[in-house]
């Protein structure tokens, strides 16, 4: 069963890289709206999310936020499947603006690693072809639990030259000896880790259990930790990348203030852009103790 998801979710997005980008775009966008109109779990955990994060919003408010969100999240989907098949030239050709691109060159020349930051905003897919097309980095992912996908995006977001890890103890390993030798990493720093893995810090009004991976990486040595994200722009045509330098609370040796440190920079990414953001994602399935369970 799992063989045959598998092969129907790449013919898929085969059929939706055919599409020119805006027609692609759109047809997301449709898919959106059906989870905004139709009932699903999606639109539910969607709604959950947005009401503890951001309680201060009104039911109208929160309604249209929630609309706004799976509208993008299906772009976000069209986008992901053209970038997964098209040529990576292509797909950076949709990049219309990049600001703070120095940031890496410096990084690179520097030669003492780089830990590239990202998270579930904009497109991180459009995200890693540019990242990739200016270094050779190790992207850090975690596989989908279908085999032939998973094969699919490890041949197509490795095109140019660079490797990718599974969250596996040996993807971990590689990511670390990487970032030793003064290479380059890309992480995704909000999917929630298991518990021994996390620390509960504030984001938005509430306690998100994030991960120790990167402060922990970055502890002992001299690698410079940049935030990474590719947002969509206000009429869709495509993309602006940003790249800004983390704060020097990210490197301190309390754990608790370099994760909370971390948390608060993808605060304030997704706070500018909160329709961009993978609200449909479980990302608060596990909650501190004695709290009621989300999902």
């Amino acid at each position: 069963m799992e063989r045959l998801k598998g092969a129907f979710i790449v013919g898929f997005l085969k059929l939706f890289a055919l599409l020119p980008f805006a027609a692609a775009q759109r047809l997301g966008a449709f898919v959106g709206w059906l989870m905004w109109k139709l009932p699903n779990r999606s639109r539910e955990v969607t709604r959950i999310n947005l009401s503890h994060c951001m309680p201060e919003l009104s039911k109208t408010e929160l309604d249209d936020l929630v609309r706004r969100t799976l509208l993008d999240t299906g772009r976000s989907m069209a986008e992901s499947a053209c970038a997964w098949m098209w040529s990576p030239r292509k797909t950076v050709g949709f990049i219309k603006e990049v600001e703070g691109a120095h940031l890496l060159d410096e990084a690179i020349a520097a030669g003492k690693g780089v830990v590239g930051i990202t998270s579930h905003l904009g497109n991180w897919e459009v995200l890693n072809h540019w990242y990739c097309s200016h270094a050779s980095p190790i992207i850090f992912y975690r596989p989908p639990k279908q085999k032939a996908v998973d094969e699919l995006l490890q041949r197509q977001r490795t095109q140019l030259g660079n490797k990718v890890a599974a969250s596996t103890r040996e993807g971990i390993i590689s990511v670390m000896r990487e970032v030793r030798r003064g290479g380059a990493v890309g992480i995704p720093a909000d999917p929630e880790p298991a518990r021994k893995s996390g620390l509960f810090v504030p984001f938005f009004a509430t306690q998100a259990l994030t991960s120790k991976f990167v402060p922990n990486l970055l502890r002992g040595n001299d690698a410079k930790a940049l935030f990474f994200h590719c947002l969509r722009l206000p009429d869709n045509s495509g993309f602006k990348v940003i790249l800004e330098e983390a704060p020097e609370a990210l490197y301190s040796a309390d754990e608790l203030t370099a994760v909370a440190c971390m948390s608060a920079v993808i605060e304030g990414y997704v706070r500018r852009w909160p329709s961009q953001y993978m609200w449909s994602m479980k990302r608060f399935k596990k909650r501190p103790e004695g709290e009621k369970r989300w999902y």
